[in-house]
């Protein structure tokens, strides 16, 4: 048997796992690590988190990301470059947060790797019938393994389509092996650049699990302030939205798309909410000159409001549940009051409450579905129904 298929096998055969997930947003604010242990599988599966950092991108590392990021027109030698170039660089920050740490390479079992996503297509948004759903995430996991020595898992997202899904939302599977509780219906409410949610039955029946992304989490905001105050990635603490008033008709011309009267599950990118889809509904409302401030409260309740919108819609608002939040849009105060306002008597919490660090979590559910690859997939999700294929994930790549 080849070396490395042994020492996978029997990676699979231990007791608990070291696995180091990694995670990078369309925010492009840096890589996420999360250090974490792992023990049995399925609903069995038990995790510590033993470290977590994030290392920030380069400026002139982020704006190479951009200039290929939800682009049509993407240079497509630089696609291939990058591809590559990514990967070497996560290797870096591998390398130097595991010394940093004081973890030695070999004392790491897996690395479960995200990638960064540069283009998501579902079906109903490229709207061209002879082809299906379709995602791209570049950072080749040949090169990490190879660059850390450790067994890199990668390219999650495909396995997903091929099994009938949208490539998104993943959070679902490793939501419901950590995250359910018997006897407490929760929400595991994530905003990111695009918000989604996974439902948690209290039942713990694995055929009731619903996830799906909701809209525009943080996109469309943090656009929004890199093109007008270049120094800023994001709004601090909602100090521009807080100035500003929402414009009723713009809020409307920005609800009035297909895509959130459409079905659930469902999932969306950038490639829909940016600046432009902004500009088009500026237009549409007849806004004229529109201050920044307003512009941004009014996307802050967009985003609010698409999400109460969707849970309405997909849950029964008769059986209590929690909300637990996690992603950057958690720090936006003025977006979860907006939610807050339209959910009162929900509980909410960060899921710091559920002892994970909430900026981690993506980068946890990485590690989760890496260990089910190598050690679980006996759990059926949402009865297999569309948009929640039941398979595991991942393409294995050694270091030599």
């Amino acid at each position: 048997m080849n070396k490395n298929l042994e020492k996978l096998y029997q990676t699979g055969q231990k007791n608990a796992r070291v696995i180091l997930g990694l995670m990078s947003g369309t925010s492009f604010d840096g890589l996420d690590l999360a250090l974490c242990r792992i023990s049995g599988s399925g609903r069995d599966t038990c995790l510590d988190l033993l470290h977590f950092d994030t290392v920030s991108y380069q400026p002139a590392f982020k704006e190479s990301l951009k200039s290929v990021f939800s682009r049509r027109d993407a240079d497509l030698e630089k696609v291939c470059l990058l591809n590559n170039h990514v990967a070497i660089e996560h290797a870096r920050m591998i390398n130097d947060t595991l010394a940093k740490w004081g973890v030695k390479n070999e004392n790491v079992d897996l690395i479960a790797s995200h990638g960064q996503t540069i283009y998501h297509a579902p079906a109903f948004l490229h709207g061209r019938p002879d082809y299906g759903n379709a995602t791209l995430q570049i950072g080749d996991g040949d090169h990490i393994a190879v660059h850390t020595g450790i067994i890199s898992i990668s390219d999650f997202r495909q396995k997903h389509v091929a099994a009938g899904g949208e490539g998104a939302p993943l959070a679902v599977y490793g939501d419901y092996l950590v995250f359910s509780k018997k006897g407490e219906n929760r929400i595991m409410l994530n905003i990111g650049g695009i918000a989604n949610f996974t439902y948690l039955p209290g039942d713990l029946d694995a055929g009731k699990v619903f996830s799906t992304d909701v809209g525009p989490g943080n996109t469309m905001m943090d656009a929004l302030m890199q093109s007008i105050y270049p120094e800023q990635y994001y709004d601090q603490d909602a100090g521009v939205a807080r100035k500003g008033t929402v414009h009723p008709a713009l809020l409307t011309a920005l609800k009035a798309h297909a895509f959130f009267d459409g079905p659930f599950p469902k999932t969306i990118g950038p490639e829909l909410f940016n600046l432009h889809y902004l500009q088009k509904a500026m237009q549409t409302a007849g806004t004229g000159v529109l201050s920044a401030e307003d512009q941004m409260a009014t996307l802050s309740q967009l985003s609010a409001d698409m999400i109460v919108d969707a849970i309405n819609r997909t849950v029964d608002m008769k059986n209590p549940f929690t909300v637990y939040v996690s992603g950057g849009g958690m720090h936006n105060p003025l977006l979860m009051e907006n939610i807050r306002e339209q959910l009162k008597g929900i509980p909410f919490h960060s899921t710091q409450a559920l002892e994970i660090n909430p900026d981690a979590k993506e980068a946890v559910l990485f590690a989760l579905l890496a260990n089910e690859t190598v050690a679980g997939g006996a759990v059926r999700l949402g009865e297999n129904r569309k948009g929640i294929p039941n398979v595991s994930m991942g393409k294995i790549s050694f270091p030599d």
